[in-house]
């Protein structure tokens, strides 16, 4: 005759799997929220990326059109990847005369809170405009 205490032995208890399942539970959370977490940063530098593409665009057509910049603020928006940027630019003069610094802000657009992207540059007077 089979003792029935040595046949309970032979599986896991309620207790048992409750608190593997428990810890199961608690990990594939953790994993998700990782997971979560990456999709966001893969969208903010998604971000960052087209506003520094928005700051060269800016810069390249400054220097495409060989323009000699009045010195001060100009602001303006633009779209790039479908996604709506704000732009503003700050010309400063230098000590010399035939350079000037641009510095070109993007933000995210409507609230243009948080800078995304940065850039400094200089642009040269052309020979003509001399």
């Amino acid at each position: 005759m089979t003792d029935w205490r040595s046949a309970r032995q032979k599986g896991f208890t309620l207790i048992e799997v409750l608190v593997a399942l428990a810890i199961l539970s608690i990990a594939l959370l953790a994993a998700l929220r990782a997971a979560g977490q990456a999709t966001n940063n893969v969208q903010e530098l998604r971000s960052r990326l087209l506003a520094s593409w928005v700051a060269e665009n800016r810069l390249a057509e400054h220097q495409a059109r060989s323009d000699w910049l009045a010195t001060g603020t100009q602001r303006g928006n633009e779209s790039e990847g479908n996604i709506p940027f704000n732009w503003q630019e700050k010309v400063i003069s230098t000590p010399n005369s035939a350079f000037r610094r641009i510095d070109i802000f993007v933000y995210a657009a409507p609230d243009g809170t948080q800078v995304l992207s940065h850039l400094t540059s200089f642009v040269i007077n052309p020979p003509d405009n001399k």
